[in-house]
């Protein structure tokens, strides 16, 4: 089993010196990947433009980003992702993930939280198709077009899609259409009774998912939560304070539990903005660098 961990930058990377200062750092120290989400009314950067320039930085590093599929048009979606994937040269990470569910998120997204599982249903399928050089004519949620044939092709190729989640409908689909699992928020005995659901539905699909597609995305504070910031993120997620490791030393233990129950892909990302990247990393990396193998 090959450990890989990855750093989600979150709103830390909202100005050109701190994403390349972490970018820098994350290849200097021997991280797996950069990763950044999509929130469209938080404070972040959207990520095909951050991936696309830190890609450009630095050829080496992976570039993954946890995005929002519900709300987007699948064809505009096929083309933003290829296309980043011949930029990178095959160096990109995909995650599609239905949104948060909190105002004002919720709205902006402009697809109801209850719906979005189906949007998924229907927009997975065809991106495959597209990213795969097929001629795809669609009429749906997802966007209307007719003879569609994609250029340029991803690098990648299948290009992989992780999904996330928790909820048993989720679990279920991401068994019946996703190539791994990249959940958050949940304690390791969730996440692997979880992968049983996953595994489970990916063999009465006719599918299997490989025993290294499965990580996880830990959010880590490396001291106390101030009550300010607390109050946000229980606002946001009523687990969050309860499943955030504090400090570096609980966090590779948290790691170390979900290396015990079969996951191997991390993606840990520092609840606060770091005062400084180069220093963040060399913490993290004299905390959990040597789990990587």
């Amino acid at each position: 089993m090959k450990v890989r961990i990855g750093v989600g930058a979150a709103g830390a990377s909202s100005s050109p010196e701190a994403l390349d200062e972490l970018v820098r750092g994350l290849d200097d120290l021997g991280f797996d990947s950069l990763w950044l989400s999509e929130v469209l009314t938080g404070p972040v950067i959207d990520p095909v433009v951050g991936l696309a320039w830190a890609a450009a930085s630095n050829p080496r590093l992976k570039v993954g980003t946890t995005m929002l599929l519900p709300g987007r048009n699948v064809l505009r979606l096929a083309k933003q992702l290829a296309s980043l994937d011949v930029l990178c040269k095959g160096r990109l990470l995909v995650t599609l993930v239905p949104g948060l569910t909190y105002p004002p998120e919720r709205e902006a997204i402009g697809v109801e939280p209850k719906r979005r599982g189906a949007f998924i249903d229907e927009a997975l399928p065809l991106l495959r198709r597209l990213w795969a050089g097929e001629t795809v004519s669609h009429e749906g949620a997802v966007g209307s077009f007719r003879d569609v044939k994609l250029s340029p092709l991803p690098v990648q190729q299948p290009l992989e899609v992780w999904l996330g989640g928790t909820v048993p409908a989720a679990l279920e689909r991401c068994g019946r259409l996703s190539d791994g699992w990249l959940p958050s928020l949940c304690t390791p005995e969730e996440a692997a009774a979880g992968r049983v659901v996953i595994d489970d539905a990916a063999a009465r699909a006719g599918r299997s998912i490989s025993g290294e597609h499965f990580g996880v995305s830990i959010g880590y504070a490396v001291k106390p939560i101030d009550p300010d910031t607390a109050r946000v993120m229980v606002a946001r997620r009523p687990r969050a304070i309860e499943l955030t490791p504090v400090g570096l030393p609980a966090l590779r233990e948290r790691i170390e539990r979900f290396i015990d129950v079969g996951f191997s892909k991390f993606v840990v990302r520092p609840v606060a903005t770091p005062a400084s990247w180069r220093a963040e990393l060399e913490a993290l990396a004299a905390a959990v660098g040597d789990l990587q193998t």
